[in-house]
């Protein structure tokens, strides 16, 4: 028996670094103002010629090399994203398609900002599914490019969201070892704390709907914050739990990279005090789906990752929606594979 697990993470950043500064002359705050309230000091934006495939097709073939895989060997790529190309077709077969994994099948996966991790474990699931040829390779991404719908006039969002892309290759790991806990819940009747009312059945596009600004994201960030500290403790909570573990036995959290304020805040109450906790939300700000991918790809790429370390990783976001998963990181599978391969 083997399990599935993490064998090479990427990311990629648009080169366009965005200051306080910049955000805080549009929204009418000061640079201080938005370091006070969010932690946050720049964030980047995607070039006019970028769109969330370019930047999910960068940090794909990061995590490719990472990995030692050809993105052939690939038989499922999932693209976490709530800012798509287009509404149709699915972003990821655009990635599938340059990347050339050609005997992928590929689909796009809303759940916000919590996306990555309801990513992770979806394509864990489908491939530990039995199959004529094993268990196969897997490509996580969460991207996207959240300046593209932000109201750059809006405080309460527009100092918080950047553009970014992560990724990260699952496959066969020694058992014991890979994903081995998760939880994923949604909470309905919260749809109205994060949303884009335009755009969809409901409104389609008008000139009425652009005149409104109906297209823009809109969030209510006190109800978010509340939400998120009743419900984040009692799900971490249960998802260590169902690994048969303890708090202490976490060596790893990497949360989404919401508003480094309210991770402060948080963090007490999730218990993990024993935890190395890591942040990246004062260099690129809330990126999304994308944020636990690029923390996860940071970490790895800087040594962090011990073998047998238990990593938490924690989303939340629109819907409302939540996800963790536990994974006990496998770094003997993941170089032997490398060797073989490269």
């Amino acid at each position: 028996m083997t399990g599935i697990g993490i064998l090479g993470t990427g990311s990629y950043l648009p080169a366009d670094r965005v200051s306080n500064a910049v955000v805080a002359e549009r929204a009418g705050v000061t640079e201080e103002w938005i370091a006070r309230k969010t932690g946050i000091r720049e964030r980047r934006y995607a070039a006019d010629s970028e769109a969330t495939s370019d930047l999910a097709v960068e940090a794909a073939r990061a995590a490719l090399d990472s990995a030692g895989l050809d993105a052939a060997q690939l038989s499922w790529i999932l693209l976490a994203t709530s800012t798509p190309d287009s509404p149709q077709p699915a972003t990821a077969c655009l990635v599938q398609d340059r990347i050339g994994a050609v005997n992928a099948a590929a689909f796009d996966l809303n759940s916000v900002c919590s996306g990555f991790v309801f990513g992770l474990v979806t394509a864990a699931r489908l491939l530990a599914a039995p199959g004529p040829d094993g268990p196969g390779y897997g490509l996580v991404i969460g991207a996207d490019t959240y300046s593209r719908i932000i109201d750059r006039e809006d405080r309460r969002t527009a100092i918080l969201f950047g553009d970014g892309a992560g990724a990260a290759v699952l496959g066969p790991v020694r058992s014991g070892h890979g994903l081995i806990g998760s939880q994923l819940s949604t909470v309905g009747g919260t749809e109205d704390l994060i949303r884009v009312e335009a755009g969809g059945s409901r409104l389609p596009a008008s000139e009425k709907t652009v005149a409104e600004g109906l297209h823009h994201f809109r969030m209510n960030g006190r109800g978010v914050s509340e939400f998120v500290a009743a419900e984040l403790p009692p799900a971490v909570r249960e998802v260590i739990a169902s690994g048969g573990l303890r708090n202490s036995d976490i060596d790893h959290f990497i949360p989404h990279q919401a508003n480094g304020v309210m991770l402060a805040k948080l963090l007490p109450e999730l218990g993990l005090d024993r935890a190395r906790t890591h942040l990246t939300v004062e260099r690129h700000g809330n990126t999304s789906a994308a944020s636990i991918a690029i923390t996860l790809d940071e970490a790895h790429r800087s040594g962090a990752f011990g073998d047998g370390d238990v990593l938490l990783l924690t989303g939340f976001g629109g819907g409302m929606s939540l996800g963790s998963a536990l994974v006990r990181w496998d770094g003997p599978a993941a170089r032997a594979h490398r060797k073989e391969t490269v």
